[in-house]
């Protein structure tokens, strides 16, 4: 398959964005460029990428989701290999609403396995498509910070970003 290959500035660190020219296919990290090239290698097999400019549509959205929009990553289209109970955690993950997280044994049952949160926590970390499928939602029972594939301090980061955006206007709302 041969896809495009765009690079974003973000607040914290380049994003590498993978797209087909009509959704996304990938977004990692610049020093995390190995885990998305293999990620992209089992769900796709081999891939060529070639350079390219991020859709204006998706550059906006980031720039607005960094800016306090946190619905602004919603209306991005993504399109995703992996197996079928990979995209229905994959799915779930974008219900999630933004400044807050859940635990993978709160996501299974809301995927109607309980019993599944360490394939739950396996589909997060195989997730291809970092922040737009918001998979730093998800923290462990205890609420302790667990994996993420963009590191642990860019995870604490998005979900302080969350947070820090989506409190104050809880609050205003409750006013």
């Amino acid at each position: 398959m041969i896809f495009q290959l765009a690079r974003l500035p973000s607040p914290i660190g380049e994003m590498l964005l993978v797209s087909d020219g009509q959704a996304v296919r990938a977004l990692d990290f610049h020093d995390y460029e190995a885990r998305m090239l293999q990620l992209l290698r089992l769900q796709y097999g081999p891939c060529t990428l070639t350079p390219a400019t991020a859709p204006a549509e998706v550059a906006e959205a980031f720039e607005a989701y960094f800016e306090g929009d946190l619905t602004a990553l919603d209306r991005i289209p993504v399109q995703t290999g992996g197996t079928a109970f990979q995209r229905l955690v994959w799915a779930a993950l974008r219900g999630i609403p933004a400044g807050t997280t859940t635990s993978y044994g709160r996501l299974a049952a809301q995927i109607g396995n309980p019993t599944a949160s360490r394939a739950v926590g396996l589909a997060n970390g195989a997730n291809p498509v970092s922040i737009i499928v918001p998979c730093h939602r998800v923290i462990g029972a205890n609420a302790s910070l667990t994996g993420y594939g963009g590191g642990l301090e860019r995870k604490a980061w998005l979900i302080a970003h969350e947070r820090r955006v989506a409190v104050p206007v809880q609050q205003e709302l409750l006013a």
